[in-house]
């Protein structure tokens, strides 16, 4: 897909702060720092569009970036980020929760994990909270130039054995240095846009 005009709309803490518009929304969910900011700016072929951090736990917020008009990519906040204070964390759970289950223009969600490690714990609980949302979602097994090339198939089978062992959850690496797993990506997220 060939985006032309992407802009960051919104970042909402709440369904009034919420885009108004019935576009399919594509929501990247994934733990603090497994790269869903970079993931959407490789996309959309754009250096900066959505903001990166090195520090993890930066997106304290619900961002909504609007593709062409067509549909929305929507960056929630990472999970498991242990120096946000509890009271943070319960705060933004809510809001990433209440979003996930009231919202009615989520078309597909994008689960991001890191390539290179176990699902963790929280994968785990995330894995099922999206299962029993009953939404359609992807895996995607992130930072795959971490890895050797040779690796990486290996790689992603053994993540989705770890959260998807029926193997019936479309599971694809991703590189946002590389760019070589893009078009995969977007015929996956096309088919439940258009």
């Amino acid at each position: 897909m060939i985006v032309k005009e992407p802009k960051f709309e919104i970042s909402a803490v709440g369904p009034k702060q919420y885009p108004s518009t019935n576009f399919p929304e594509v929501v990247l969910v994934g733990k603090s720092n497994v790269g869903k900011s970079s993931f959407i700016n490789t996309l959309i072929n754009r250096k900066k569009l959505a903001k990166t951090s090195s520090e993890p736990g930066k997106t304290r917020q619900i961002n909504f970036y609007n593709i062409d008009s067509k549909f929305y990519f929507v960056d929630l906040p990472g999970y498991g980020y242990s120096k946000m204070s509890k009271k943070e964390q319960v705060i933004v759970g809510n809001f990433i929760e209440e979003y996930l289950h009231r919202r009615k223009q989520i078309a597909l969600i994008i689960f991001l994990v890191d390539i290179r490690h176990k699902p963790t714990e929280n994968d785990k609980l995330m894995y099922n909270y999206i299962i029993s949302s009953k939404i359609p979602f992807i895996i995607i097994a992130n930072k795959a130039d971490k890895i050797a090339v040779t690796k990486v198939d290996a790689a992603t089978q053994e993540i989705q054995k770890a959260l998807n062992p029926i193997g019936d959850i479309t599971t694809l690496p991703f590189s946002s240095e590389r760019r070589i797993y893009t078009e995969n990506v977007w015929n996956e997220i096309e088919k439940y846009i258009n």
